[in-house]
């Protein structure tokens, strides 16, 4: 199974730290963000990676390169512009295959057990599914949530008056037809396609209730830097 890592945003409330550094590559506990994802990906199992990348790439590039010295296959889909989540995974299509692929958010941290993510893939092609999706406990920053889940499914929120939103986590597994209409190089958010795939009931989801962190700004960098920090100290 292949996973894509996406690392192609700008990281607009991360400045000034993202001027000259991709936000993937911020450090916190003593690695990259992005090196957490390629470590934990390769310790379950998933070694052939794509990451896309578009504001200072060449950077990526530079300090991941081919990706042997951690155990994997990186390949590279690099952006002249960032294409939102839809257009950058229907650009990188072409090295992604056939078959249903994880995708991560590069900005986030999580312990999710990325060994969970293959026999999900073989369930969703099974049930004919187009997406999986983890949800996660709305954090403070967003009370409001993004998606309903009923029975491990996915649903409009207008059918769901008993239960709460909660939020995307940032990891979804994906087959790749979902993508196929999206003109290669075009600008494409991918809340639209879900929400039309999840009215269709090809969604399915769960909640994970583990350590998640939406990595989205200086101080939550810090914080989370600092529980590293404290935690491997103690290990």
């Amino acid at each position: 199974m292949k996973a894509m890592i996406l690392a192609a945003g700008r990281g607009e409330r991360m400045r000034p730290l993202t001027d000259h550094t991709p936000k993937p590559l911020l450090e916190v506990g003593g690695k990259a963000l992005i090196v957490w994802h390629i470590e934990k990906l390769v310790a379950a199992g998933i070694t052939e990676l794509v990451i896309n990348h578009a504001h200072l790439g060449a950077q990526l590039e530079n300090v991941l390169g081919d990706g042997r010295r951690f155990g994997a296959q990186i390949q590279y889909s690099p952006e002249t512009r960032a294409l939102e989540t839809a257009g950058g995974i229907a650009n990188a299509l072409p090295m992604l295959g056939e078959q249903p692929f994880a995708v991560i958010n590069g900005d986030i941290y999580c312990d999710y057990d990325f060994a969970r993510l293959p026999e999900r893939a073989a369930r969703l092609q099974a049930d004919g599914d187009m997406a999986h999706l983890v949800l996660v406990n709305n954090p403070e920053h967003h009370p409001q949530g993004d998606f309903h889940l009923h029975d491990g499914r996915v649903i409009n929120s207008a059918l769901s008056t008993q239960h709460s939103a909660l939020t995307f986590s940032g990891i979804g597994l994906y087959h790749p037809a979902l993508f196929s209409h999206i003109a290669h190089g075009s600008v494409a958010p991918l809340a639209p396609l879900l929400r039309a795939q999840i009215a269709q009931g090809q969604v399915s989801g769960e909640h994970y209730t583990g350590l998640w962190i939406d990595v989205g700004t200086p101080q939550r960098l810090m914080e989370l830097d600092l529980q590293l920090r404290t935690t491997h100290a103690h290990v």
